[in-house]
């Protein structure tokens, strides 16, 4: 069976057009290594077998599951966990995925051939059919939308990213500690082969570009929390930071790429909720909330007439700027930045700094519309207290038990990615309540038994999911609120009036 499988898997690899037929027998004999076989010419795929595969349905996920099925039977892996079998599944599709250079050179003649979209469509589809973004994984994410008084916001319970195997938890105890790759971004990983600590990238490709002159990298992540999920990574592992330069690096990859957004997390702990130790942005072909989100409030900058500004309409504090020129927005970005660094108004509880600690910083979104350039500056400000030991901006205590974590770039979007511990949690919440049941005494639904009783008299055996849906994207939604430096009441609104007095 295990020849089966490698034929198989070679004639999807042909037929997705990752692997070339000239290197049929090269990537077959890799693979034969791999698992140590001695061979034998029935692995090799047949004509037929290539048109099958390209017709029919994807079988990867059993291909693979075989493989490994195999590779355990046989000793091949230290132990039957995720942890390893990710390990080795990535090794077997590195033995089918062509090098950079193939790589990138297709992309470039796309790119300059074709259009920057052409490139883009092409190489989510190649990391998609060489298994770097696992789309079996993916497509048990639960996704559903809440419609709020600020728009549709988008919901998204991730189940994609494999849980933690507490063997090999156990085991990477014990590995000496590697310093290579420096972090998860760095350009090294491409062909990395991974340990228990740190994810497998043999079958990883990244796109090399230019931002303003200097090298960078463009790939996709493996989890693709919305669609073309990218990131752009500098290929120095250098600190992520919030200035002048990043603004004009935001407007210099929607020039190369107008089809996507993009934006960076902030360069601060609590609201970065990113690897502030490498300088990277995200984007992707996606409309999110925000980007339809109002403006509400517009105002004008003296010193930037030209530059169309405004307040939106949206649970957080944003700024959008909008013009033809995105020198122009680059300096008006940097104006309000520097204003904003050393903003503070007692009254809204806005300090800039507390014992030379600063606080203030900015999230950062870019796109092109209709032609023109268009910044979002989202306000962000990481001030702790006794009371709020997380973050005055960042979801308050009575919210944990739906979100706790750090609300970074996407979720300041408007996409919420929560824990996929929700998942078991509220499908054992709607069969408690269908149930009558006292919904403190069951560990998986004690935690949110306090706000399941505002709403569970609604609920009947034709609505619970979409109610407690509904109830929780409303949750998200406070989440957004909460982090808002400026609130959504008439105090919150006059004290934002009195920051962009400023500007």
């Amino acid at each position: 069976m295990i020849y089966d499988f490698i034929r198989t898997l070679t004639a999807r690899a042909l037929a997705r057009g990752i692997l070339s037929p000239e290197d049929k027998i090269y990537a077959v004999n890799r693979l034969f290594a791999l698992l140590k076989l001695p061979g034998d010419a029935a692995a090799f795929p047949s004509e037929e077998d290539v048109a099958a595969a390209a017709s029919g349905p994807d079988q990867l996920e059993s291909i693979l599951r075989g493989i490994l099925d195999y590779a355990a039977e046989n000793g091949l892996l230290e132990a039957d966990s995720t942890a390893y079998r990710d390990l080795l599944d990535t090794e077997v599709m590195a033995c089918l995925t062509p090098p950079p250079s193939a790589v990138n050179r297709h992309f470039d003649a796309l790119y300059s051939g074709e259009s920057p979209k052409a490139a883009t469509d092409w190489f989510y589809a190649f990391s998609r059919a060489t298994d770097y973004i696992r789309d079996y994984r993916i497509a048990r994410d639960v996704k559903w939308t809440t419609d709020t008084e600020f728009g549709r916001l988008d919901i998204t319970i991730n189940l994609s990213k494999p849980e933690k195997d507490p063997r090999a938890i156990a085991a990477a105890k014990t590995m000496k500690t590697a310093a290579y790759p420096k972090c998860q971004l760095c350009v090294e990983n491409e062909g990395y082969a991974g340990r228990l600590d740190h994810p497998a990238r043999g079958n990883h490709r990244i796109i090399p570009i230019k931002i303003l002159g200097e090298p960078w990298g463009f790939q996709y992540s493996p989890y693709v929390y919305y669609n073309e999920h990218c990131i752009v990574l500098n290929q120095a592992h250098v600190p992520m930071v919030i200035d002048k330069a990043v603004f004009a690096k935001l407007f210099d990859f929607v020039r190369q790429f107008p089809h996507y957004t993009v934006g960076s997390n902030a360069d601060l702990p609590i609201v970065g909720g990113s690897i502030l130790a490498h300088e990277h942005f995200q984007g992707g072909n996606y409309e999110f909330p925000m980007a339809r989100a109002q403006v509400e409030r517009p105002f004008r900058m003296k010193a930037f007439p030209d530059v169309e500004a405004g307040t939106l309409k949206w649970p957080m504090s944003v700024i959008r700027i909008s013009g033809p020129e995105p020198e122009r927005l680059t300096e008006a970005a940097a104006w309000i930045l520097e204003h904003w660094r050393a903003y503070s108004d007692e009254s809204a509880f806005i300090f800039a700094e507390t014992d030379g600690v600063p606080h203030n910083t900015i999230t950062p979104i870019a796109r092109r519309r209709d032609g023109r350039f268009e910044l979002d500056l989202a306000l962000r400000n990481n001030i702790t207290t006794e009371e709020h030991p997380l973050g005055v901006f960042h979801p308050h205590a009575g919210l944990h038990h739906i979100k706790k974590e750090n609300i970074g770039l996407i979720e300041v979007m408007g996409l919420a990615i929560l824990p996929s511990r929700l998942k078991g949690e509220l499908d054992a919440l709607a069969a408690e309540i269908l149930e009558s049941r006292d919904l403190y005494a069951d560990e998986k639904t004690a935690a949110h038994a306090g706000w399941a009783q505002t709403f569970a008299a609604r609920c009947t055996p034709e609505n619970v999911h979409g109610v407690i849906q509904q109830e929780t994207g409303l949750v998200f939604r406070q989440v957004l609120c909460d982090a808002g430096v400026f609130k959504r009441d008439a105090a919150g609104t006059a004290a934002f009036t009195r920051f962009t007095d400023t500007l």
